[in-house]
């Protein structure tokens, strides 16, 4: 696999660009609008510059790697040369399934089909196309030129061989592949949502506010990210969306979303990106500072 194609030049596909075009593979990034590739690759070279200054590579190896990947609106023609293509558009089963169906006929038949999914059922997936054996997933973690995990998730058809060339390419981008089965939420969601869930509903009851909980997580637990700042980093609206899988999935009233994330989802408060979740994020501001709904009143003698 040397030609790699790209769906969806967000966060996290942009990250995926950068590692494979960063390990030597021809990428093709593609995605609808103009103004998301010109971001993409703004973020890239900006990652790559912040390489350079730690001196983790040279001005060569950036001009390499930017040079490795172009750019495509149209998915027939992004899509043509691919051995493999990653999918890591929005989190919404019917675009994933749209998307699929479409790369079923775009690509030649021995082209492997992969999706960035990180709760949404491979199986599901892989059935609208005529490849099921071809189709996996390869759920990188974020952000992606840093975290080392790759969750390699074998649908219900998949076949060994391409969970195995899956299983080499990933240690080929310098990461460390873990083969899962196809259930709601693999290994990293199923577990981790639940915790986040349950930090949710510990502020929801009342039982300590998010500061708290955070600084008990990290200093007792020696989690590097406290619950509630991970939920906003992940973004709102994604856990909620992972915790509606589960829940579908399992019908265990354990996974069934707090309340709280409901209505901070509804009202658009979605963490980092809406600048407002459990903290307020402002250009230019590291420190965090907790949301003003949330934030203790100051006691008055």
């Amino acid at each position: 696999m040397k030609n790699i194609a790209v769906i969806g030049a967000g966060t996290m596909g942009n990250g995926i660009a950068h590692v494979f075009a960063m390990n030597g593979y021809s990428v093709t990034l593609i995605d609808v609008a103009d103004q998301a590739l010109t971001n993409a690759i703004a973020t890239i070279t900006k990652n790559l510059d912040r390489m350079v200054a730690k001196e983790r590579i040279s001005e060569a190896d950036k001009t390499q790697t930017l040079n490795n990947i172009q750019t495509a609106n149209d998915l027939a023609e992004g899509v043509k040369n691919a051995d493999l293509v990653v999918e890591a558009a929005t989190e919404n089963i019917d675009l994933k399934l749209k998307i699929f169906r479409q790369l079923d006929e775009l690509t030649a038949d021995q082209t492997v089909l992969a999706t960035n999914t990180s709760s949404i059922s491979i199986t599901k997936i892989a059935a609208v196309t005529k490849r099921p054996d071809k189709v996996i997933g390869m759920h990188f973690m974020n952000p992606v030129p840093v975290m080392k995990l790759v969750e390699v998730i074998r649908g219900y058809a998949t076949s060994d061989e391409v969970t195995a060339n899956i299983m080499s390419l990933s240690q080929n981008l310098g990461k460390v592949p873990v083969e899962v089965n196809d259930y709601p939420g693999f290994v990293a969601n199923r577990i981790l949502m639940p915790m986040i869930n349950e930090a949710i509903y510990t502020l929801f009851e009342g039982v300590a506010g998010v500061n708290e909980i955070d600084t008990v997580m990290k200093l007792g637990m020696a989690h590097p990210m406290g619950p509630l700042q991970l939920a906003d980093f992940i973004g709102l609206d994604v856990c909620l969306s992972i915790l509606q899988v589960l829940h579908d999935g399992f019908g265990h009233p354990k996974y069934a979303p707090c309340p709280l994330l409901v209505n901070m989802v509804t009202a658009g408060h979605l963490g980092v990106k809406s600048g407002e979740g459990f903290y307020q994020y402002e250009k230019g501001r590291k420190e965090l500072v907790v949301a003003d709904r949330f934030a203790k009143p100051e006691l008055v003698s």
